[in-house]
């Protein structure tokens, strides 16, 4: 009997209609099962039954931010950790530093183009456990770098004046 592969399941954790639509539409285009939810209190109710293998998640959404659904993933020790992927119009670095930080293996800031999010979500789902590890790392190191820039950078406009 032929086999037939399973999808990667994704759930798209985002408080914007269009926006869930838009992920929705180019996730399943490219081969991906999806599920769309408007807030954390839905995405922590549906995870256990949708078992997603990544997700995509907003962090200011109400009545459950997505930063609480970060630290509810944390604290629940799912084995292996679920990949989060973080799609925000959070900018600042430091919030960034923070999402990476509470888990989530990638941040992106919206807008940014839905074919962008596939083939980062395509990367994510490619890479061992360890190597999401990795990721998340030289993430988080990018961004502290950037910020060690732009203090200095800081510093010597300080002496300038």
């Amino acid at each position: 009997m032929l086999e037939v592969p399973k999808k990667n399941r994704v759930l798209i954790v985002e408080d914007e209609a269009a926006i869930q639509q838009v992920l929705s539409f180019f996730l399943k285009h490219n081969g991906f099962e999806t599920h769309a939810v408007s807030n954390g209190l839905e995405a922590i109710r549906i995870i256990p039954e949708f078992d997603p293998h990544l997700i995509i998640l907003d962090l200011i959404m109400r009545p459950v931010s997505g930063w609480d659904v970060l630290h509810w993933l944390r604290t629940n020790h799912l084995t292996p950790p679920l990949p989060v992927l973080v799609l925000s119009a959070l900018v600042n670095l430091t919030e960034q530093m923070q999402g990476l930080e509470e888990g989530a293996v990638e941040y992106i800031t919206k807008p940014t183009q839905p074919s962008i999010i596939v083939e980062r979500v395509r990367t994510i789902l490619s890479l061992s456990e360890g190597q999401r590890e990795m990721l998340q790392h030289r993430r988080m190191d990018e961004r502290r770098k950037i910020l060690e820039r732009l203090r200095q950078a800081r510093q010597m406009d300080e002496f300038v004046y």
